[in-house]
């Protein structure tokens, strides 16, 4: 086949629009183009007056050497790469060790899969309940202010990623094509096709759920266990010449599993566990992170300044938007985990703290948009080994708790008063989508004053980009500190930690992915080496 890219079409193309301008650009007669998928389709909304939809269509054709040869100097004109994704390895027949699996959400689930389609049946241990009843008790913190430690919009099947806009793009250089394998996997578990093809694919939070229990039913037809409620509190270690090895994981309970290598995937809050891990004597390491909060206007207005004529355009959808400033203080400030037609969530794991997130579904509805506005920060700003950067998240997230009333209300200010410095006492034209509900504050002792700083700065800069971006009734609410992992466990060429062979850090807990797709990635590049290292096979991983 051969793949067109950067193919253009008005906002209101047909079908056979399409069709005829594929035939236009290769200069073919009608009959010499057999079919064509689309393989690709974004929105270039740069002129907002002319918007058009860009594709990258894979075209069979009858004579595909002599068009090749009469296109050899375009490079939108190009051999269909192979896309395909290829298994590492597979288990003989009757292969008795199974390796085990920490975590469910989007790396442990696609490590699991990829390790039951390879015939290693694993055992996946979740400290958190199964995504339906793990659902309740997140509904539980948003309606009643009542969080469960161990169940909530942090810990459970799906993981953090199952509560949120569903984004499944990502920055990552993927020569192996796991990323279409995650794709792929995701539409055979119910996601809609189109996430296949269009630029910036997502699901939302309903279809994730159902998603995740098809991808559960598929590891266990295939030999595959899942565990829930099993919090690993210990690692069994062996001291062997080469130094230390996997033996085991002890749980909660007392139980010890017996394996000799071990995915950990736990996520960016699993704090007890890096506290073991670091007690244990894992390597590892702090790493920048981010901190900030989430900003809300009205869907409306990003419409608008993003689509001009065409907002509300039914092939549009809810524009979203990325924004980066650069404070005089020395602090980037950029917009995180932007959610269209969302709504912002509560998102603590711990007692006694507040911490917001933001989700949306899939039809992207609701009224206001929302986003983190968030600050870089270094190591340097939490001098103190690596769990110091935990230390740091739960100290804002438990200011932010005594400044929103000590219920789990959130701490919220309007962007006027933000800009002011004085405190807000009520909403105006933006009602803040948060649940369990706001209290009207000072945001200002919600941050470090640098932060705090950076983004008064921002806003305004913000504003000359999207006209209404520092609207006086736009609601900020505190505070976003899981942005990424403050840590990173740092691992060899082999994937394994580079102090204890067997382990195998892995996803965004552990410091390696940023996102569902990023995750997924990693999770299955982590499952290739398990594969390999079981049966002894060299490491062949791009």
């Amino acid at each position: 086949m051969i793949r067109l890219t950067e193919l253009k079409l008005p906002l209101d193309h047909t079908v056979p629009d399409l069709t005829a301008a594929v035939i236009a650009r290769l200069g073919i007669a009608p009959d010499a183009l057999l079919r064509h998928v689309v393989f690709r389709r974004a929105v270039d909304a740069r002129r907002k007056s002319d918007i058009r939809f860009t594709y990258t269509i894979d075209a069979d054709v009858t004579d595909a050497p002599a068009i090749l040869a009469r296109h050899a100097g375009d490079i939108n004109i190009r051999p269909t790469p192979d896309s395909s994704y290829r298994f590492a390895a597979r288990a003989p027949e009757g292969f008795t060790r199974r390796p085990v699996v920490i975590g469910t959400g989007p790396c442990g689930l696609l490590a699991g899969l990829l390790l039951a389609q390879m015939g290693f049946r694993p055992i996946i241990l979740e400290r958190g309940k199964v995504v339906r009843e793990r659902t309740k008790d997140t509904w539980g913190l948003w309606r009643r202010g009542v969080l469960n430690p161990e169940s909530n919009v942090q810990f459970g099947e799906g993981g953090a990623g199952t509560f949120s806009d569903g984004k499944l793009y990502s920055q990552i250089k993927d020569p192996a094509h796991r990323g279409r394998k995650v794709l792929s996997e995701f539409v055979k578990a119910g996601a809609p096709e189109e996430i296949l093809t269009v630029a910036h694919p997502h699901i939302g939070t309903f279809r994730l759920v159902s998603m995740v229990e098809s991808i559960r039913a598929e590891v266990e037809a295939l030999g595959g266990e899942y565990r829930f409620g099993q919090q690993v509190v210990d690692l069994d270690l062996a001291e062997t010449a080469g130094g230390l090895a996997m033996r085991g994981v002890v749980l909660a309970s007392g139980e010890r599993i017996a394996a000799e290598h071990v995915v950990l995937a736990v996520g960016h809050s699993a704090r007890d566990t890096f506290t073991m891990l670091h007690q244990r004597g894992i390597h590892m390491e702090a790493k920048p992170f981010s901190i900030g909060f989430r900003i809300e206007h009205p869907q409306g207005l990003i419409d608008r300044c993003r689509y001009g004529p065409f907002a509300g355009h039914k092939l549009l959808g809810a524009a979203d938007y990325k924004l980066v400033h650069h404070a005089g203080n020395g602090r980037s400030v950029y917009s995180f985990c932007m959610c269209p037609g969302g709504t912002v969530v509560a998102a603590a794991s711990e007692p006694g703290g507040v911490v917001t997130n933001g989700m949306s579904q899939y039809s992207r509805a609701e009224r206001n948009a929302n986003a983190g506005i968030v600050v870089g920060i270094t190591p340097a700003d939490y001098p103190g080994g690596p769990l110091a950067g935990i230390a740091f998240q739960r100290h804002w997230e438990e200011m932010a708790f005594a400044a929103g009333g000590g219920t789990y209300a959130a701490p919220a200010q309007r962007v006027g008063d933000f800009l002011a410095g004085r405190p807000s006492v009520a909403a105006d034209t933006v009602v803040p989508s948060y649940k369990p509900g706001v209290h009207w504050t000072d945001l200002s002792s919600c941050l470090p004053d640098y932060a705090i700083a950076a983004i008064r700065e921002a806003l305004p800069a913000f504003d000359r980009q999207i006209k209404g971006f520092a609207m006086d009734d736009a609601v900020l609410t505190g505070v976003e500190t899981r942005t990424s992992s403050p840590l990173r466990i740092p691992r060899d060429a082999g994937y394994e930690s580079e102090n204890v062979r067997g382990l195998y850090p892995a996803g965004e807990g552990a410091g390696f992915a940023g996102g569902i797709l990023s995750a997924g990635v990693d999770g299955i590049r982590v499952a290739e080496a398990v594969a390999l290292r079981l049966l002894d096979h060299p490491l062949r991983i791009s």
